[in-house]
């Protein structure tokens, strides 16, 4: 399903861990796929609330936990700075969406990293 949103469909998803060569692309591939299923899940699905899409990004959180994993094996791993870079990015999809008042928190409540 194409994203429809045009703040999403023009953002270039986990820029900084793209130029950080810490972090391998392949596996940061995965993570910017992770963001747009999100993104795809919240047009098909429209929450009405922040609950419902709380429900959404707790999803991609524990999507985000697995590939952590990928990134060790790599000889990565997200850690404080990609950790904020993937909460900026969950933030920013809440507010593309109009969830303007959405807890950065608990749009990645969950996470293992």
């Amino acid at each position: 399903m194409p994203i429809t949103n045009q703040q999403v469909a023009g953002r270039a998803f986990l820029r900084q861990m793209y130029d950080d060569s810490y972090f391998p692309d392949h596996v940061v591939d995965r993570g910017k796929a992770i963001l747009l299923r999100l993104c795809e899940r919240i047009e098909a699905d429209r929450p009405s609330d922040l609950e419902s899409l709380y429900a959404l990004t707790q999803a991609a959180t524990e999507e985000f936990n697995l590939l952590d994993r990928e990134f060790g094996a790599a000889g990565s791993g997200i850690e404080t700075v990609a950790r904020e870079w993937i909460c900026d990015e969950f933030c920013f999809v809440a507010s593309a969406y109009e969830f303007t008042e959405a807890d950065a928190e608990e749009l990645a409540a969950g996470r293992d990293w």
